[in-house]
């Protein structure tokens, strides 16, 4: 586990997760916060909603803007628990999120870092400041029990 507290907004995103491993859904958590608030929390529920595009970051960044009431989340940072996959990183970038904080990298799937690297194509119209490592050990850890307990 972390040497430090993890910053609270990736203690719920870790909590989301959890929360999403025990409705059957793969455990990644996201938290969207604006101004120092919490302003909307979402875990994968892809299963549950038999909705593909249902990733944990699509559904906070849909929940913030709701709540702001505004398609563009400017000023807003994204807490992840996982690196996010290309649909998750155009989603950030036409949300016009301001910085994603993300804890585990995801070498096969992720498009931030690893893959396409989405932020890095030319024609993105927008790229968030990008901060990893943050509780990478839980949540880590998190995916490996929820696919061990699966085989």
């Amino acid at each position: 586990m972390s040497r430090w507290p993890l910053p609270e907004p990736m203690a719920m995103a870790l909590e989301q997760a959890r929360e999403g491993a025990a409705h059957g859904e793969v455990p990644i958590g996201a938290v969207v916060v604006k101004d120092g608030k919490v302003i909307a929390a979402a875990h994968n529920a892809p299963r549950e909603t038999h909705d593909p595009t249902a990733h944990a970051e699509v559904l906070a960044i849909r929940a913030a803007a709701q709540a702001l009431g505004d398609e563009r989340l400017t000023g807003c940072d994204l807490w992840v628990t996982l690196e996010p996959c290309a649909m998750c990183a155009g989603a950030i970038v036409h949300a016009r999120i301001s910085r994603l904080y993300y804890a585990a990298p995801d070498e096969k799937g992720g498009a931030v870092e690893h893959g396409s690297r989405v932020f890095e194509h030319p024609g993105c119209l927008h790229r968030p400041e990008v901060y990893s490592g943050m509780g990478e050990a839980e949540a880590a850890d998190l995916l490996r029990t929820f696919f061990r307990e699966r085989r």
